[in-house]
């Protein structure tokens, strides 16, 4: 089938995702939202020259959520930087990674 940019660009939906990274060198975690975990990641773990990640690499994915609106993104991602957000955070350190709490 063949499409043409159009009708392509208008079915095409942007979607956010809220991320949790985990630096096991330093048992660190990281929450944030983009609406390219690809590129955010690498900037994360490689391109960054500044900023807070770039002192705990390593870097690796510990959970994702997508949201349709950059809003539910955003909302999301305060709730898992507030205080029982990050005890969900550090449960699933625990689970996926044998972390204790730090």
């Amino acid at each position: 089938m063949i499409y043409d940019t159009a009708s392509f660009l208008i079915n095409l939906k942007l979607m956010f995702t809220v991320y949790i990274l985990y630096s096991a060198k330093f048992n660190q975690i990281y929450i944030g939202y983009t609406s390219d975990l690809p590129n955010r990641f690498l900037s994360h773990n490689e391109l960054a020259t500044k900023g807070h990640t770039i002192k705990y690499r390593p870097w690796v994915i510990a959970h994702t959520e997508e949201f349709e609106t950059k809003t539910e993104a955003i909302k999301r991602e305060n709730y898992l930087k507030s205080t029982l957000g990050r005890k969900f955070a550090r449960n699933i350190i625990r689970e996926k990674f044998g972390s204790s709490d730090g």
